[in-house]
């Protein structure tokens, strides 16, 4: 089959804001214990407690920001129980995930340790759904505040004297659901009475990230925002936030390492819908905020597996194949082609947990295919999105409710100073797909290199017996022809003149 792209890179739809590329680590499972921390005492090498071998993989995919604690836990977990002495800390049932014991050592300053370790921004989600206003104005006070106030010296006395100057702070999480099953009404109310007391304490910019829908539900974010914006009463109150976070899960077909080739597409198509479902809210948003002072966020977004077999069905650890590799890039290529319309996302979630970048067994970790594609795509972080035109076929195939179809071939673009970024994925389970490549807008172009993520079987997954089953390649850049393989990623890296 042969496709075509057309690249219009003199064209400028907006900068790839890095934070698209944002993570999520919640008290879920052995995500935050065992999988970054293991405590100052273990045998498992780590600095102040966190594993080294995450942070150092992490590293390496340029990680922007970590959303913390929550998820659902966020809306029953309160920050005083996690600072001082570890020893003295409370144990707390984690409710929403097993009953088990969550017995504080990871807290307040520990994540602010590991998001330097990593170098990312740290996005702390407050708890609207069993705390109080009082007592999320006290925790950014906690972080931010450079002043001699009780609360900031008691922040040195815990060890770290400056400010944490966090910038992104969530009002709950999936406040419908399991952050209090509220209407938007209610929740747009308790905003605007929250964020009247969340201060910056001098940190700007300062984000507070209000939440948004379950998926697409498009009733949800009209009403919050018409009563956000004190539509009956005449006057405007969205300087309260600065940020709308919507969550989509695609979910499953089949189950993460056994599907027909159908299910593989099937599960392709559902993340695809992203796009449809981002360009609606933001459209919504567009109605009562036309400058976009507000930025769309997707701090919740992936694949959703039936847990790997003998495993606590509440700590939600699934594997991940090339099929979620796929699921990956294209819903980052569709973030990249919407640049003008989402700010952050964040994928659930880092480590063990749901569609993970990194599994870990005792002292070993495994890279999975969907770090790869993070790994591959980090030179489009903070890039300038260009057009990127793809015509190609369409591949129908058959679900429980009838015939669904999804293109063989998607893609986005950026350009900085130092080149111009390709990816592309062949979405076709057997076929390879030749592409010409027309550059438009620019002189002279040579392309410098090209990484692809595939496997010979679709079903392929990396295991702590062969972890690097599923791995990038350079492809040969001599060829005048591009074919991508089947079921592939591939990123083409240009020199421009």
């Amino acid at each position: 089959m042969k496709q075509s792209v057309v690249i219009e890179a003199d064209q400028k739809i907006a900068r790839i804001n890095p934070n698209i590329y944002g993570h999520f680590a919640e008290h879920l499972g052995h995500c935050v214990y065992e999988g970054i921390w293991v405590g100052n005492d273990s045998a498992i090498e780590n600095r102040n407690g966190i594993r080294c071998d995450v942070v150092d993989a992490l590293r390496r995919i340029k990680p922007p920001v970590v959303r913390w604690p929550g998820g659902c836990f966020a809306d029953d977990y309160h920050w005083q129980d996690g600072i001082g002495r570890r020893e003295n800390r409370p144990e707390r049932i984690n409710v929403h995930w097993g009953g088990v014991i969550d017995n504080n050592h990871f807290g307040t300053h520990e994540f602010m340790d590991f998001c330097a370790q990593i170098g990312a921004e740290p996005y702390v989600c407050g708890n609207m759904g069993s705390g109080s206003v009082r007592e999320m104005r006290d925790w950014i006070e906690y972080m931010n505040c450079a002043d001699n106030s009780t609360l900031a010296r008691l922040r040195g006395k815990n060890g770290h004297p400056e400010p944490f100057s966090v910038k992104y702070f969530g009002i709950g999480n999936e406040n419908w659901g399991c952050g209090g099953s509220m209407s938007p009404d209610y929740y747009a109310h308790e905003v605007r009475r929250y964020s009247t007391f969340l201060y910056s304490f001098g940190v700007q910019p300062f984000h507070r990230i209000a939440c948004g829908p379950s998926g697409d539900d498009p009733s949800w974010t009209r009403r919050f925002f018409e009563v956000l914006s004190g539509y009956a009463g005449g006057f405007s109150r969205l300087s309260s936030i600065q940020g709308f976070a919507l969550h989509y899960y695609c979910g499953t077909a089949g189950t993460a390492t056994e599907y027909t080739d159908d299910q593989w597409y099937e599960l392709l198509a559902k993340a695809m819908k992203i796009e449809s479902i981002l360009v609606r809210h933001r459209a919504i948003m567009d109605g009562f905020d036309p400058e976009r002072k507000i930025g769309l966020v997707i701090d919740e977004w992936g694949t959703w597996h039936p847990v790997i077999e003998g495993t606590n069905p509440r700590f939600l650890r699934q594997q991940n194949t090339i099929r979620d590799a796929l699921v990956a890039a294209l819903s980052l290529d569709i973030f990249n082609r919407n640049a003008d319309k989402v700010v952050m996302t964040n994928i659930a979630q880092t480590v063990n947990v749901l569609q993970a970048m990194i599994l870990t067994r005792g002292s070993d970790i495994l890279l999975t295919p969907t770090y790869h594609v993070y790994e591959m795509y980090a030179a489009h972080q903070g890039a300038d999105s260009v057009p990127c035109r793809v015509k190609t076929d369409r591949i129908t195939f058959e679900t429980i409710t009838g015939k669904s179809s999804l293109p063989t071939l998607a893609g986005s673009c950026s350009r900085t100073d130092d080149g111009i970024t390709l990816s592309l994925v062949n979405t076709h389970v057997s076929e390879p797909v030749e592409v010409s490549v027309d550059l438009r807008g620019v002189s002279k172009t040579e392309l410098r290199s090209w990484r692809v993520l595939a496997s010979d079987d679709i079903h392929d997954h990396n295991t702590f017996e062969e972890p690097e089953n599923v791995k990038p390649v350079d492809e040969d850049i001599t060829s005048s022809t591009i074919e991508l393989q089947p079921a592939s990623v591939s990123v083409l890296i240009y020199s421009v003149d």
